[in-house]
């Protein structure tokens, strides 16, 4: 059982985006941020239900396996479950569709807690306004013995960095620079202490690199 971190981020260091209009509300450089990823088989298979095996395999397509491996349960900020973009819509169920990839309990971190959302596949969201250590402490009874993934966005994934949760951390960091946003690394200085290190660079371009306690 391990506390794990998958994040996608560009060069200089951003997690998320800030080019987004009413006309294209994920904005210009999320599809060049996430676009290796979401290349991958493992992304056209778990995510777009697309079963017919197109999709790039290899260095890329192995971490977006062991992204979805093990993992018992999860734990999101309401940014990245969408509450920010519908903070007063009752009836909002995510951006995931009826059938979200994580298929375990999900626990959305946010100040407006609501009543849980049980979607087809078996993901079940949570909602609850919690410290890192208490709602790891649910996620961890959820999860029954397999992995707890931290899964973002970037402010939830520093905090339980910065309160020394996190067994193994990934960042497959993508050849691109965004220059605004919200960076990952801020306030993380000298976190590679105590973690081995590893890299290992994808054809896309993509850095994928391994911090493991």
């Amino acid at each position: 059982m391990a506390i794990r971190v998958d994040l996608m981020i560009s060069l200089d260091g951003f997690a998320t985006t800030t080019d987004q209009t009413p006309e294209t509300p994920f904005g210009e450089d999320w599809p060049r941020l996430v676009g290796a990823y979401v290349a991958t088989r493992t992304f056209h298979e778990r995510v777009l239900k697309d079963t017919s095996g197109t999709g790039t395999t290899g260095v890329d397509d192995n971490y977006a396996r062991e992204y979805f491996e093990n993992v018992g349960a999860e734990i999101m900020g309401a940014g990245m479950f969408g509450l920010h973009n519908f903070p007063d819509d009752p009836n909002w169920q995510g951006w995931w569709g009826e059938e979200p990839p994580f298929r375990v309990p999900v626990f959305v971190l946010t100040h407006t807690p609501r009543p849980s959302l049980e979607m087809a596949g078996g993901t079940v969201f949570h909602f609850l306004s919690a410290a890192p250590t208490d709602v790891l402490q649910q996620a961890v009874e959820a999860a029954d013995g397999k992995d707890v993934r931290i899964g973002g966005g970037p402010t939830v994934v520093r905090d339980f960095l910065k309160a020394g949760l996190v067994d193994r951390l990934h960042v497959a960091i993508t050849p691109i620079l965004l220059g605004r946003g919200i960076r990952l690394w801020d306030d993380l200085r000298g976190l590679e202490a105590g973690y081995a290190v590893k890299s290992e660079t994808a054809p896309s371009g993509t850095i994928h690199l391994t911090f493991q306690r």
